[in-house]
């Protein structure tokens, strides 16, 4: 609204627009956005653990067989997240994130049909791998590297509880519909969910705040983007080669595989069925795993205000021993009810379940730059790796020993290890040049420029 001239100091008159309200800036509607996108594909990480043991009753096909399947989809997500971030910068998140959860939608629902376990391999480990990870941790950093400049670890920590917000949402009420209706229900609920976001995300997920003509929130310019050369494969890779070079690379990877081999991999595949082994049901065992959701929210907001405002080495090395020492007395925890111990550490590991998370990408942008989102999701893929491999081996140690009692032992013991490779990360003044593909391309052949 504008106000009476005033006398500016030379004698001539000015007026001032003032504006009463300050707009809300874009990038908190595309956070928005990504969030609700992030539970949409969320809803599938519900699902195995409530699942293990009907497909287990309905076909006799062994848990550690179910447990692949498992192991597969985790070890997708975590390969698929580095190329998805290229391609992110290629074809545009909108288009990206579609079809992620229309293939999440798809892979969930067709198990409805299966009748082999190559099947249940196909649509859990492949179709649902390929989505979830297509919608993994790089987007988060996408999102967050594109649009906001303050307040960046703040918002990384909100989007990564989209995933436990997910699973708060949907984890009861799986197991619900298990309970009453049959698991071919519940895969349809979960198909449903991921299809009902799409639209959403075709209708307001933006790319680039210089596409509106503004500067990302809390920056003073406007950046356009840049259009990034070469295949999103070759970037994926040349970004993977040259972070391989590096001790803070593999000391990331190391910890982040411990941290999905602690979380996905174990506690979110088998959480449930072990606690029905010591006569739990099923529903409390998966209302104790969406306590943990519920926490994680609050513990992964809060390391992302810590992340702004603190060492993310010492908070890693905090998180992981903490984290270590939970587990290691878990085992003693397991009874027939939800024993107020078992409440305890429900709660404390929730706060500690991903927050992890924005201290990791906030070390990546560091180390690597404009390149960080992509390194991460190689990064990530480590989590899932030891996420799909903890799955496996825990699925073979109930199997073969009657109790996953040595599984939660070893798993405590790795958290503690990631401790001391966190606190060997040291403080980089500038960050790791990458290798990308950039045209033009000589007739000698391809040419190789290193871009910060």
């Amino acid at each position: 609204m504008a106000f009476r001239p005033l006398v500016a100091p030379a004698g001539r008159p000015e007026t001032r627009t003032v504006t009463r309200f300050r707009r809300l800036h874009p990038a908190w509607a595309v956070a928005a956005v990504a969030f609700v996108a992030l539970v949409g594909a969320a809803g599938f990480r519900a699902t195995p653990g409530v699942l293990l043991h009907p497909l287990h009753a309905e076909f006799r096909w062994p848990l550690a067989t179910i447990s692949a399947a498992v192991s597969v989809n985790l070890m997708l997500y975590g390969l698929t997240a580095p190329f998805a971030a290229a391609l992110m910068d290629r074809f545009g998140i909108r288009r990206v994130v579609a079809a992620a959860l229309v293939l999440v939608a798809l892979g969930s629902g067709l198990t409805v049909f299966m009748t082999a376990s190559w099947q249940l391999i196909l649509c859990w480990g492949v179709l649902v791998g390929l989505g979830t990870g297509s919608m993994a941790l790089a987007f988060v950093a996408t999102v967050t590297g594109r649009w906001f400049v303050r307040r960046r670890g703040l918002v990384t920590g909100v989007l990564t509880a989209g995933g436990a917000a997910g699973q708060l949402v949907f984890l009861p009420l799986v197991a619900v519909l298990v309970r009453d209706h049959g698991w071919r229900v519940a895969a349809l609920v979960v198909a449903g969910a991921a299809l009902a976001v799409v639209p959403l995300v075709v209708w307001l997920l933006r790319e680039h705040p210089a596409d509106l003509g503004l500067p990302a929130y809390g920056a003073t310019e406007v950046v356009p983007p840049v259009p990034p050369a070469g295949g999103a494969a070759a970037r994926a890779i040349g970004a993977l080669a040259a972070a391989a070079r590096t001790r803070p690379f593999w000391l990331l990877a190391g910890g982040f595989a411990i941290c999905g081999a602690t979380t996905n991999g174990l506690v979110g595949t088998h959480f449930v069925p072990a606690a029905h082994d010591h006569g739990m049901p099923e529903t409390t065992a998966a209302g104790l795993l969406a306590l943990v959701g519920l926490f994680d929210i609050v513990g992964t907001v809060a390391s992302g205000w810590l992340t702004d405002r603190m060492d993310s080495r010492l908070l890693l090395g905090i998180y992981y021993a903490l984290r270590g020492a939970s587990l290691l007395v878990l085992p003693g925890l397991f009874a027939g009810s939800a024993e107020p111990s078992m409440l305890v550490f429900i709660v404390f590991y929730g706060l500690d379940w991903v927050a992890t998370v924005p201290p990791t990408v906030a070390l990546c942008r560091e180390y690597f730059g404009a390149s960080g989102a992509v390194v991460f999701g190689w990064v990530f893929a480590a989590h899932q790796v030891g996420a799909a491999i903890a799955a496996t081996a825990a699925g073979l140690v109930r199997d073969r020993l009657g109790d996953y009692a040595l599984a939660w032992y070893v798993a405590g013991a790795l958290s503690i290890g990631a401790a001391g490779l966190s606190l060997l990360l040291r403080r980089r003044g500038a960050a790791v040049p990458v290798p990308v593909l950039t045209p033009p391309v000589p007739a000698g052949g391809r040419a190789w420029s290193y871009r910060v």
